[in-house]
């Protein structure tokens, strides 16, 4: 496994991050997702990702159980911002939510720190320097190491970017995006900022939804125990199983087949060619899965594959 720097930080983090939103969701139970974090500790991802939002904390539960022994051996990034509750003030990057939510996923977690906290999305209707002033606090409470953002436009996180840098607060040090090879809009901005402004990329959603796996078909029903299958995966779903992805799915297998790797690893590979991409997301079900997504940082692709992955 290759580790990098984690934006301007001295943090290393693994090529490749376990994702796991799956955990909690039913069709994964906690003794397997356990099981996963323990294979993927033997490959060498020591990045994890999860999110207070994610099956209503499970996640972060099912985390915290597997890392507990071992916790100085995981970076572990969680979320805030998504509702956790019914009150006006239970979501949002408000001083009074963000505090609330740092603490609760601290206790999920049951560690005392977090490796790597990130907003979850823009809020428009809380100040940024009140956001910011509260991470940089937390930050020097030593509940917090490291800050991140998701789902920011490029204009969103230059902003951010410029308040740190003119209030002297920590600042985003990483920004997840949704990105695969059929969505691609963060090549315009968002990638030549963060190359510029050395903020780590974690883009998620690289197999959009397990499509870009190989392992579905254009004329049949996802098989009921799949990740498709579940109400987990039912936005991507809806957003990518077109004829369209479909026909990319067949061009990903046909030079996957060249190139001698699996579907999945050749979409992780090629994510990972992108300047200031550092680690790219990708959940597993199974510790076989964890094996394989981690064996994509190893690949090497020669710039006319990257071209032709590029034009599918």
């Amino acid at each position: 496994m290759e580790y990098v720097n984690l934006g301007r930080t001295g943090l290393k983090v693994s090529r490749v991050c376990l994702g796991t939103n799956m955990f909690g969701a039913g069709y994964v139970d906690d003794r397997r997702a356990v099981s996963v974090v323990d294979q993927a500790i033997e490959c060498g991802i020591n990045f994890i990702d999860t999110a207070d939002a994610y099956n209503d904390g499970h996640s972060e539960r099912v985390v915290g159980m597997a890392i507990r022994s071992r916790r100085h051996d995981f970076v572990i990034g969680t979320k805030g911002f998504i509702p956790t509750g019914p009150g006006v003030n239970d979501k949002g990057l408000s001083r009074k939510h963000l505090v609330h939510a740092v603490e609760s996923s601290l206790r999920r977690l049951g560690t005392d720190y977090i490796d790597l906290y990130q907003v979850h999305f823009w809020d428009p209707d809380t100040p940024l320097h009140e956001t910011l002033r509260t991470l940089d606090g937390l930050v020097q409470q030593g509940k917090i190491r490291y800050l991140g953002c998701s789902n920011f436009a490029a204009w969103q996180l230059c902003k951010a970017l410029w308040v740190s840098d003119k209030q002297d607060l920590e600042r985003f040090e990483s920004v997840q995006p949704e990105y695969n090879l059929g969505k691609r809009d963060i090549e315009l901005e968002l990638l030549p900022l963060c190359d510029d402004q050395q903020v780590s990329v974690i883009p998620y959603q690289l197999l959009m939804g397990g499509l870009l796996t190989g392992s579905y078909r254009r004329d049949a029903d996802p098989a009921g125990d799949s990740h498709m299958a579940s109400r987990h995966a039912q936005r991507a779903k809806d957003t990518y199983w077109t004829d369209a992805t479909f026909d990319m799915v067949d061009g990903l297998v046909a030079i996957a087949a060249e190139v001698g790797c699996e579907p999945a690893q050749l979409s992780l590979a090629w994510a990972l060619t992108r300047p200031a991409v550092a680690s790219v997301i990708v959940g597993a079900s199974r510790p076989g899965q964890a094996v394989s997504n981690a064996a994509a940082a190893a690949i090497r692709l020669d710039p006319d594959v990257v071209a032709r992955l590029d034009a599918l």
